[in-house]
């Protein structure tokens, strides 16, 4: 079902939306969250308040047939479960999953989630984000950047450290003192709509605090979830490179007969799907082990680093075989190598999961 949507309804258009310029040709994403949400893809591996309650190897499975369109397609739906209504639906209080879940899970309200500031993103103990009592009040001061659909959605999922520590926050985005500019000039995922947002005084009730979040575990719980995601969806865009080299190949003629009779041509091939079959292997492992109860953030550390590196390299060896017809948005494979530049880099850079899994085998920490 979610293969059939994204050739019939997103395939078309991606390459639009990718290159546009003018915000009237970009990504309609209040649309497509609409679409999605009937789809019942948002937040579906919740349970409860509108969510499907699907296994996470289903969920991954959707992930990857998205990311087969386009990165930051996946990255819509990913923002919206796996790290804004994840929050809500793991730390928020059940008033806060009434409010805001059913229709989040409708694609009636968009969410998004404020951790990344201009100055600290592998590091987001360091934030500068500020929340301080005032009455029976909090006011937050600060800035959140790099932060997917800030710009266009209803609801904001805030950290900022107070004396108490780091505390999330519900934060509807037309509090006064809210604001939120999307960003340009982008050469990566183009066609998703990322944004930096202030917060200058936003006053909120008591009640907008996240109560079962505790320090760092909370947002760095979320980060994770998103993390699982990635590692399907990056099979899908390596996917995608491969099956449209080989489409390619086998009729683009090269001295006389196929590009896909030549012997460095299958080889690059070949090396290209067994890397292909081993990320989609290691994504299956991962998404049964989470089925389970029994996967722990180093393993997703695993998938992550694995498979967008793998997909990258994927991408990029596919250009070669498309030579100059390969730069252009007629074929989507330097568009998937573009997009996973940034994939490479969220949601943990590679050097950050390489400490992770460093610091599970060796059992000392190397981040300071």
């Amino acid at each position: 079902m979610v293969r059939e949507f994204g050739e019939q309804r997103l395939r078309p258009h991606v390459a639009e939306w990718f290159e546009a310029a003018r915000p009237e040709d970009k990504v309609p994403v209040r649309e497509l969250a609409a679409e999605i949400g009937k789809l019942g893809l948002l937040g579906m591996h919740l349970t409860g308040y509108g969510c499907g309650g699907s296994t996470a190897t289903a969920y991954g499975l959707v992930c990857q047939e998205l990311e087969a369109v386009d990165s930051g397609l996946r990255s819509l739906v990913s923002v919206q479960g796996s790290l804004a209504m994840f929050a809500i639906h793991r730390w928020g209080s059940e008033e806060q999953r009434q409010q805001w879940l059913p229709g989040m899970a409708a694609g009636e309200l968009i969410g998004c989630f404020g951790l990344t500031e201009p100055d600290f993103g592998s590091n987001p103990g360091g934030m500068r984000t500020t929340a301080r009592r005032d009455g029976s009040d909090w006011v937050l001061n600060g800035s959140k950047m790099w932060i997917t659909n800030a710009s266009v959605a209803d609801v904001a999922i805030v950290w900022a450290r107070s004396k108490e520590g780091v505390i999330g926050f519900v934060v509807p985005t037309s509090t006064p003192g809210f604001s939120a500019r999307e960003m340009t000039h982008k050469l990566s995922l183009r066609a998703s709509v990322t944004s930096e947002f202030t917060l200058d005084d936003v006053r909120l009730p008591e009640d907008a605090k996240l109560p079962g979040a505790q320090g760092l575990s909370g947002p760095l719980a979320c980060l994770s979830e998103a993390r699982f995601g990635i590692v399907f969806g990056a099979v899908g865009a390596a996917r995608d490179c491969l099956e449209t080299t080989l489409e390619y190949v086998g009729t683009r003629e090269v001295f006389d007969k196929p590009l896909a009779g030549y012997q460095l041509t299958q080889a690059k091939i070949a090396d290209m799907a067994v890397e292909l079959s081993k990320a989609q292997l290691l994504a299956l492992h991962l998404g049964r082990l989470k089925d389970d109860g029994r996967i722990r953030p180093e393993q997703v550390s695993v998938g992550k680093l694995n498979n967008v590196r793998e997909a990258l390299k994927i991408a990029r060896e596919c250009r070669t075989l498309l030579g100059a017809n390969g730069v252009t948005l007629e074929y989507p494979v330097l568009r998937h190598a573009n997009n996973l530049e940034s994939v490479l880099t969220y949601e943990g850079t590679s050097e950050v999961h390489q400490l992770v899994i460093g610091e599970a085998l060796t059992g000392v920490s190397a981040f300071r």
